[in-house]
Order: structure tokens, then C-alpha cells, then sequence
């Protein structure tokens, strides 16, 4: 079968199950089963397929058939320009997060420390756009942790990107002047209303903690400022209806400057808040 045909097979089938972007996602698995970059797809379409192309093909449309996301199937997905690992043991990095990482990188750091690292996304990102940072990545999975590691390997980042399990800041020493988070922050109610994709596939330890989808930052305001050098900064990301509530806790717990910025779409995805400086930094008594 020609590559065109497969392809051509495959478009209506993802359509007729109700899957936003099937041609999309039936391309980028169709490279993925020759072996190829997405961008030379075209160029390949006219071309015979070896009979375990078909095979990986067909196998690959199944599992999206049921709902299980492209970057699971394909094991890798594209952020702020780099590849990376993606496992069921790890949230599929979206674009809205880059939002956080565009604003970490808005300012120059040397001392990062990644709470709920998951891929590593974040951090790695961040660490491979400033040279002379290092970094620490805590997660409670040691499954995601094995997903971070590798991801660190194959972006050649092992001298300067460490990671642990951790609980948030338990076990976590030395200060930073700059801490990022991407929380589990669905509420509990939120969850059955989930695409499929996110609810089906993805870890429910890294979407939400239950109640109110607030814990996590509860305890991020808890001891960030324990953590953070003088004039150190937090960001976070949030769910588009809590941007008051984060803000509230992060100025409760003595954070300044506390300011919410939007995602690409307009709505409201990160939040940044910066440790006050010591008063005789200023020459003030």
C-alpha cells in the first residue's frame, strides 16, 4: 500500500470517532510509522509501505482510535522547540505551558528548582536556554523521575539538571532565585469532564489533588519562601479560574510584585510572585 492511500484510509476513520484534528494527528502518525520527520511526509506519500509500516500504521490509528494521545503513541512531543520523552507515567507537556517557561527565561537565574517535574519539560527548557543555571527537578513518581532522567540524557543537560523524589519541598535544601511549578490543579469535580485523552490516559496523581485543585499551591506558598534567595521568583501555572485564589495565597505568605499573565488564547495561565529583598540591600536600617 502507498503511503498516500494509508493516509488517505486513516483521515475518515479519526473523523468519524469524534477526534478534533484527525488529519493532523493521522500525518503525524503515519511519519511515525515510516520513520520520519513530519516534515518530510509529503515527500514519502507516494511511496510503497513495507509491511511492518502498515502494521505499526495500523496499530498507532487504533490506539488513537481509542483515545489514547498522539505523544503516548508516538513516545515524544515537541516543546519550546526541543523533543521529549512522553510516558503514561508523565503529563503530555502542552503549549500553554510555555507560557511559564517564556516568563522564567524573561530574567536572567542561576539556581532553579522544577516542583512536580514531570518530563522535565520545564526545567530542561529553561536549563538548555541558560547556559550558566543549574537545576533541581522533584517529583513523587519515580516513574516520571526515570522519564526526566532520560529526557536529560538525551538533551546532553546531565551536568547541570539533577533530580529526586520529593513531596513538594520535603527533603529540599539551599535556596534558589528561581522556583517554577506546574501543579495538579483540576478540582475534583472537574475531572469526569475531561477530554478522554487527559481523564483515560493521563496520570490523575499529576491533574489533580482532589478537593478544590488548590493544595498543591497551598503548599507551594508554604515553603516557597523558605526556599527562595531575596528578590528570588515563583511562577506557576494555573487552571483559568484561579488566578485570585493563587495570587491570595502567594501574598499571604509574604510574596510581592504578585502578577497573573495570560496564555496565548488570552486566558489567565500563569502566576509570578518575587521573595522581597532584605531591607539593607537598599541601605534601608
Amino acid at each position: 500500500m502507498k503511503a498516500s492511500d494509508a493516509l488517505r484510509r486513516a483521515i475518515p476513520l479519526l473523523r468519524e470517532a469524534g477526534i478534533e484534528d484527525g488529519s493532523r494527528d493521522a500525518r503525524v502518525l503515519l511519519a511515525h510509522a515510516l520513520g520520519i520527520g513530519h516534515d518530510r511526509l509529503t515527500l514519502k506519500l507516494p511511496e510503497e509501505m513495507t509491511a511492518a509500516q502498515e502494521v505499526l500504521y495500523d496499530s498507532a490509528l487504533r490506539a488513537r482510535l481509542m483515545r489514547q494521545p498522539v505523544a503516548q503513541i508516538t513516545g515524544r512531543r515537541l516543546f519550546w522547540g526541543l523533543s521529549f520523552r512522553v510516558t503514561r507515567d508523565t503529563l503530555d507537556p502542552r503549549p500553554e505551558t510555555e507560557t511559564l517557561v517564556a516568563e522564567a527565561l524573561s530574567h536572567p537565574f542561576l539556581k532553579m528548582l522544577d516542583l512536580g517535574t514531570g518530563t522535565g519539560c520545564i526545567l530542561l527548557s529553561c536549563l538548555k536556554a541558560m547556559p550558566m543555571a543549574r537545576g533541581l527537578g522533584t517529583d513523587i513518581s519515580d516513574a516520571a523521575l526515570q522519564v526526566a532522567m532520560g529526557n536529560t540524557r538525551d538533551l546532553g543537560l546531565e551536568a547541570r539538571a539533577r533530580f529526586r523524589k520529593a513531596d513538594w519541598f520535603a527533603g529540599v535544601t539551599g535556596a534558589f532565585d528561581l522556583i517554577v511549578s506546574n501543579p495538579p490543579y483540576i478540582a475534583e469535580g472537574e475531572m469526569p469532564d475531561l477530554a478522554p485523552e487527559v481523564r483515560d490516559w493521563e496520570p490523575h496523581l499529576a491533574l489533580s489533588p482532589g478537593g478544590d485543585g488548590l493544595d498543591g499551591y497551598r503548599a507551594i506558598a508554604r515553603g516557597a519562601g523558605a526556599r527562595l534567595l531575596p528578590g528570588g521568583r515563583l511562577l506557576v501555572e494555573i487552571g483559568p479560574t484561579q488566578a485570585a485564589p493563587v495570587a491570595a495565597l502567594f501574598a499571604a505568605a509574604g510574596l510581592e510584585r504578585v502578577r497573573v499573565l495570560p496564555d496565548l488564547d488570552g486566558r489567565d495561565r500563569v502566576v509570578v510572585a518575587v521573595k522581597p529583598e532584605a531591607a539593607d540591600r537598599c541601605g534601608c536600617a
